[in-house]
């Protein structure tokens, strides 16, 4: 009767994805650019937005960052000049944390010329860390460091994964004009998170021309299904094929690894859309004002255009020391404040700043919380980060979540069910709704 059974579960297994796939293909038709009409959106008056954006490098920054070169992989460029800046340097407490130590090596070598990136990478097949006596001798109670942080360690140094999945051709091409904004959103989601990301294509998310030459883009950003979850391998693959706005890469997702998967895609975005002028990048399930966004961006002087990097700013943010915390930082791994930084949940930036991001990030130590991360990195080539009160990552107050008028004024909510997106796009949208 075993062999019966094997060959019954097989069947039934098939005849399930056969049927999800006639699903997908009936419900969810292909959208492509070239199907997308131009949209006029519902005018937004841009003095209601907060564009108040100073000039985040000064010249005497500049003066004082130390550069040296670095080696890419990028196809546009063999060496780009890798900055740190002043302020960076300045703000890392020097002491005998982990991290610390690891990041100010790094910067002494760059300052005499010894680092290269490209020599300190490691074949992704053997990256992880299996000395496990090196660690305990750097951190002398790693031993009690919960399990998510001792895995992240142990492929602290792994920064170079496989891409499964591809989308080359996602900026090119088209009948923009040399003037047009192109505007790309990169979205953190997951395998399993696909009705997420449907409702994401059918709303906010949707690519085209739009009224006032933007263009925009879209892209997921995915790693492998995490260890405890099943295989969707097949189905991302269908997905990917049909939509064409997957990306994914060849580590498991976990809480720590969207640092790696910052990183990976600053790579993608140097190399496989050079031209993009501004960047959107946030999670899949924030409500997203489109119109608002892309009022404010065509507000924005030529200055500020160039060194963009604004959300709703944490600025004097302490690492949590209790280990129950989903954010919790051990001091021996980590010591001193964080960085001015943009909430993840969604922020915007100047896409002249992905290749210094990409560079920088070759250097600076993987850390585990990735909106930290990402403003490292910024502070590091020199960057402010700006506030924009339309940017509201830890969502507004309960009794104004239903008020169609004030999510009309915001640029992004978070965080939002799919059902609830879907609702708060048809009101803000709707030519009945007057505010």
């Amino acid at each position: 009767m075993r062999p019966r059974i094997k060959r019954h579960g097989a069947v039934v297994a098939m005849v399930l994805l056969i049927s999800f796939v006639y699903y997908f293909s009936y419900h969810y038709p292909e959208v492509t650019p070239d199907h997308v009409p131009i949209v006029k959106e519902d005018s937004v008056d841009p003095t209601t937005q907060e564009n108040d954006i100073t000039t985040p490098m000064h010249q005497q920054d500049r003066e004082t960052q130390k550069t040296a070169f670095v080696s890419t992989t990028s196809a546009a460029t063999n060496v780009v000049p890798l900055l740190v800046s002043d302020s960076f340097r300045k703000a890392v407490v020097q002491n005998t944390a982990f991290w610390n130590r690891k990041l100010m090596r790094f910067i002494k070598q760059l300052d005499n010329g010894d680092y290269s990136a490209e020599k300190s990478k490691l074949n992704w097949s053997n990256c992880r860390e299996t000395n496990e006596e090196l660690l305990k001798t750097n951190m002398h109670d790693f031993s009690t460091y919960p399990d998510l942080h001792k895995d992240f360690l142990y492929g602290m140094d792994c920064r170079d994964p496989a891409m499964m999945i591809n989308q080359p051709d996602k900026c090119s091409g088209g009948k923009e004009k040399v003037d047009d904004l192109l505007i790309l959103f990169a979205i953190k989601s997951t395998p399993k998170n696909f009705e997420q990301r449907q409702v994401v294509r059918q709303t906010w998310g949707q690519e085209g021309m739009y009224e006032g030459g933007v263009r925009l883009r879209i892209v997921f950003l995915l790693g492998s299904s995490a260890r405890d979850d099943p295989d969707l391998g097949q189905l991302i693959s269908f997905e990917a094929n049909h939509f064409r706005d997957l990306l994914q890469w060849d580590f498991h997702e976990s809480f720590f690894n969207l640092t790696l998967k910052e990183h990976v895609f600053y790579r993608w975005a140097m190399e496989q859309c050079p031209g993009v002028s501004f960047v959107f990048k946030g999670d899949d399930d924030v409500f997203v004002n489109r119109q608002a966004i892309f009022h404010y961006l065509k507000s924005l002087s030529p200055e500020q255009t160039s060194k963009l990097y604004v959300g709703q700013i944490i600025s004097s943010a302490t690492p949590l020391r209790d280990p129950q915390s989903k954010y919790y930082i051990p001091l021996t791994f980590y010591d001193g404040p964080y960085p001015p930084y943009a909430g993840g949940g969604g922020f915007l930036f100047s896409g002249s700043l992905i290749q210094p991001l990409y560079s920088i990030s070759q250097l600076i130590p993987l850390f585990p919380i990735d909106d930290v991360y990402t403003g490292m990195c910024f502070q590091a080539i020199g960057i402010t980060p700006m506030e924009h009160k339309g940017f509201r990552t830890f969502d507004i107050q309960e009794q104004d979540r239903e008020n169609l008028c004030i999510h009309k004024n915001l640029l992004l909510v978070h965080k939002r069910s799919p059902q609830q997106m879907m609702k708060l796009w048809r009101g803000v949208n709707s030519p009945l709704l007057t505010c």
